[in-house]
């Protein structure tokens, strides 16, 4: 499987940062040529998401004789469930064992929240979107893993669509000035609108996707009324699991939740080690 270089980049920094020069414990107590087997094990029912970084993880520190993935991205794993098994060196499994463990605590987390937002706003026809708020340098394994629980990635960056928040309407001069300044691009352009004046005159000036932030989920539909379907509209702002069903039922096309990503704690998986 070929993976994106900012992950292939990621991972070597992960195992520099915690391997380094080598484990010296392992070196230690265990003899060079011990074999041995290793199973991931979910402690809890999870979405799973970081299971395509095992082979490119233990490829950098000499391979092993066998990986086996029983739970692939994006599946449901029960408590108990093998996640991943894994045969080889004993070194080598014990070295990369924190640095698998941390990939897949992490990613895993984000996907089962992201799954649990997801299964909130069934039936309503709304999407949830993640953010850019990510961990610096993880941005595109949190995507993967946000879409591995069924969440739609919204903008990687700042370079693949526009967004025009608040503070570029007050640099431009106003809605219809920052609006007028992207005629032309081929990008995606959405403009958030945070009064029925600001929305009113954004469509007059031809916005087609709108971001309603910070509002009640009764504004919101009142906001929604008036666009009339008139422009695509996303709503964003302190959105939860207990509010996420009715900012979806007020008609939105799409609700974006940063805790996908910031807030999405790690689950809970374990090593364990089997002798050979």
């Amino acid at each position: 499987m070929s993976l994106h270089p900012e992950i292939v980049e990621a991972v070597r920094r992960a195992i520099e940062e915690d391997i380094g020069a080598g484990d010296v414990t392992s070196a230690a107590c265990v003899a060079a040529d011990r074999g041995a087997a290793g199973r991931f094990l979910s402690r809890e029912p999870m979405v799973v998401a970081g299971v395509e970084l095992l082979p490119l993880i233990f490829e950098m520190r000499g391979g092993v004789a066998e990986l086996r993935v029983e739970k692939s991205d994006g599946a449901q794993a029960a408590d108990g469930a093998t996640i991943a098994f894994v045969r080889g060196r004993a070194r080598t499994l014990l070295e990369c064992e924190r640095v698998a463990l941390n990939f897949l605590q992490r990613l895993s987390g984000v996907a089962t929240l992201a799954r649990l937002f997801v299964d909130r706003v069934d039936g309503t026809g709304c999407r949830v979107l993640d953010t850019r708020k990510t961990t610096p340098g993880l941005r595109r394994l949190e995507k993967m893993a946000a879409a591995a629980g069924g969440a739609t990635n919204h903008r990687m960056g700042l370079f693949d669509a526009v967004l025009i928040k608040n503070n570029h309407i007050t640099a431009a001069g106003g809605v219809r000035q920052a609006l007028e300044r992207t005629a032309g691009l081929t990008l995606r352009v959405e403009i958030e609108v945070r009064t029925l004046a600001e929305m009113r005159e954004a469509l007059d000036a031809g916005a087609r996707h709108l971001l309603l932030d910070n509002l009640t989920p009764a504004e919101a539909a009142e906001f929604i009324r008036e666009i009339g379907g008139r422009a695509t509209v996303e709503l964003s702002g302190g959105i939860t699991l207990d509010s996420v069903r009715a900012y979806a039922e007020t008609g939105a096309d799409f609700v974006s939740a940063g805790a996908i990503t910031h807030s999405a704690r790690a689950m809970d998986i374990s090593f364990r080690l089997e002798g050979l």
